[in-house]
């Protein structure tokens, strides 16, 4: 990150990625404010943060007109639903997010002339025909099935980016960000790591969806979010891909973590949910050359770290796990 950066406007905040991306930007000795309306993240998440000088957290629904918060150098917009349960529970909401709340974000970079940041998907691609996917990749996308209102408000998002980029020169950029783990993650938001881990510290069944062959590249939320604030620090429009390129089964990842927390689950297999992606893996040569990002973290110490957390959470008071 540039040490000219003063000021950031992180929408979406309060969410996983997000209050890890605020923590980081504060380490750097930015200013950070805040925007998120709390639909799938929670205040909780940046309890750590509200004491910090030069954060300010404001509750607002980026899909209404911004409030009058100052000037920006960057904007990074992260507000969305991101895992299955919660935008298939959100499908409006989460196509307005991606398409008013876009323009909305984007408007306010226009205007700061900031460096603009979306955080994009890697499900663009959908369940791709190419593999590992390229950035150059259109996708297989179902654009009326249930996931489609996460995929389609995240190509919509991405395309108006491009076109504030051509149109009116906002400095944009995009980042294509595969699977994230890590801390702060909420343990019933529905995505395979933190529903593994809470499974097993409980000695539940490990919920897996189809046969358990299917691929997901896990990087850890640090090396994502160094990944955010490298294409945050140019002028590389992207998309580009921020992701581990080390593919693993939904399958090996339920043993790893069975490993690791000593577990007595069991395996039960469900149905497959529709259009699930069979095989998702990043090429990131892109990264690597034009912003000298690679991940750090290996699989074995991110899944340590995270069980670790959550085995700290699930010790906690009730009281005291909700600060």
């Amino acid at each position: 990150m540039s040490e000219q950066c003063e000021r950031v406007l992180v929408t979406g905040g309060c969410g996983f990625v997000g209050s890890h991306l605020c923590e980081q930007l504060l380490d750097a000795g930015s200013a950070v404010v805040v925007l998120d309306n709390f639909a799938t993240s929670t205040p909780d998440n940046v309890a750590r943060l509200l004491d910090r000088p030069g954060f300010d957290l404001i509750q607002h629904d980026v899909t209404e007109p911004l409030p009058t918060v100052g000037y920006f150098d960057i904007v990074f917009h992260l507000a969305s639903a991101a895992s299955p349960p919660d935008y298939l529970r959100l499908p409006i909401e989460t196509l307005r997010a991606g398409s008013l709340g876009t323009a909305n974000a984007l408007d306010l970079a226009e205007r700061n002339r900031a460096r603009f940041v979306l955080a994009s998907t890697s499900e663009v691609y959908g369940d791709p025909a190419v593999h590992p996917q390229t950035e150059n990749y259109w996708g297989h996308v179902n654009p009326v099935g249930p996931r489609s209102v996460y995929d389609e408000a995240k190509r919509y998002a991405e395309a108006l980016t491009m076109a504030f980029r051509r149109e009116r020169g906002v400095n944009t950029g995009i980042a294509r960000i595969f699977n994230t783990y890590g801390p702060y993650m909420r343990a019933d938001d529905g995505r395979m790591v933190p529903t593994f881990i809470a499974q097993a510290l409980s000695d539940a069944p490990f919920t897996i969806a189809g046969t358990g062959e299917q691929t997901r590249s896990l990087c850890y939320v640090e090396d994502t979010v160094r990944g955010l604030l490298a294409l945050a620090s140019t002028d590389i429009p992207g998309p580009v891909n921020i992701g581990n390129p080390h593919e693993v089964s939904v399958r090996r990842l339920a043993e790893e973590i069975q490993w690791v927390t000593g577990s007595r689950s069991t395996v039960k297999y469900v149905d497959s949910a529709i259009d699930d992606p069979k095989r998702r893996c990043p090429d990131i040569s892109l990264a690597r050359r034009e912003l000298g990002w690679w991940p750090l973290v290996s699989r074995a110490e991110g899944l340590r770290r995270t069980i670790d957390w959550f085995a700290s959470r699930a010790a906690m008071p009730a009281e005291e796990s909700l600060r």
